[in-house]
């Protein structure tokens, strides 16, 4: 298939890119992302037709409770907003426009949502298009080891097409791009070469396996790449900590959901087991986590009240 022209692209990245997000004191608002993401799941195994709210309310509430912070938000709200994006738009049996965010209206009213008749035509037409638009949306919003379970979650194939060429055209509104390639093993060094969590430490011949870099605010919302955002976690416990299913505390108390469920010996034994353990420092002359990383990841990521047991 033939590319779009170059303008053509960025009208569509730059809708993408500055897409309002509530971010005062680096709140976390990604339901307008998650319905874009869902509807082009769908886009792409279903062609292009209308969503229908009572059909589509819930499979994306699922959606937003799995992947939003830790605080009710109702789908209606981002199936309306969506449409001042240019993105998206409303109509309902009636043929009216949106009746608003409520969703009993949206119900009674059988409201359909759908991609812009031109933003989809354009999209279908230019794969490449598709893939950056999806990384642009993944990466505003979600830490990179997050990306894998959004795509399976809304029905995307993993295809990635890098953004990095585009990304200084579209007005500062996606995260930077310039990451620190010795992140890794500055945090490895700095923790010893051991998850802070369970201790965990991996090596095949000389290179260390299944320990990770993991931040504590997250890149999209102003982390940085400073030891003080981050910890060394094996690759379980740091996904859990980005699921919002593990926590910590300023006196490095780890914590764990009260909404995580794991009723195996080995659930107990890698999760569970670490309530009320105290998280491992770095070694002497490097910083620990940083007291405003730890309490922006305890409001925006972990999912709250923590178990008692």
């Amino acid at each position: 298939m033939a590319k779009l022209p170059y303008p053509a692209v960025m009208e569509w990245l730059e809708r993408v890119a500055r897409m309002r997000r509530w971010t005062r004191g680096g709140e976390r608002d990604p339901h307008r992302a998650l319905l874009l993401l869902f509807a082009l799941g769908r886009l792409q195994r279903q062609g292009f037709q209308p969503l229908r709210f009572r059909d589509v309310e819930e499979p994306f509430s699922k959606l937003l409770v799995e992947f939003s912070p830790p605080k009710p938000t109702s789908p209606g709200y981002p199936f309306h907003q969506l449409i001042g994006d240019g993105l998206w738009e409303v109509v309902t049996a009636a043929g009216a426009g949106s009746p608003g965010t409520d969703t009993n209206a949206l119900r009674a009213q059988d409201a359909a949502g759908r991609l812009t008749p031109r933003f989809a035509k354009e999209l279908l037409a230019d794969p490449g298009l598709f893939a950056k638009i999806v990384r642009i949306a993944l990466d505003i919003n979600f830490e990179p080891s997050l990306h894998t379970d959004l795509y399976s979650a809304v029905g995307l194939l993993p295809e990635i097409t890098d953004t990095s060429a585009v990304a200084q055209y579209v007005d500062g509104n996606l995260p930077r791009t310039h990451r620190d390639p010795m992140l890794r093993q500055r945090v490895l060094v700095a923790y010893d070469c051991r998850c802070a969590f369970c201790g965990y430490e991996g090596w095949i011949g000389s290179s260390v396996v299944g320990l990770e870099a993991a931040r504590l605010r997250w890149w999209a919302f102003d982390g940085n790449d400073e030891l003080s955002n981050c910890l060394c976690l094996c690759t379980l416990h740091h996904r859990l900590l980005d699921k919002g299913v593990l926590g910590l505390t300023m006196s490095r108390v780890i914590t764990v959901s009260r909404h995580f469920v794991g009723n195996t010996d080995a659930a107990r034994a890698v999760v569970t087991s670490l309530i009320g353990r105290l998280a491992e420092k770095p070694q002497d002359g490097f910083p620990s986590p940083d007291r405003r990383n730890v309490e922006w990841h305890t409001r925006q990521v972990f999912r709250g009240p923590a178990r008692i047991s």
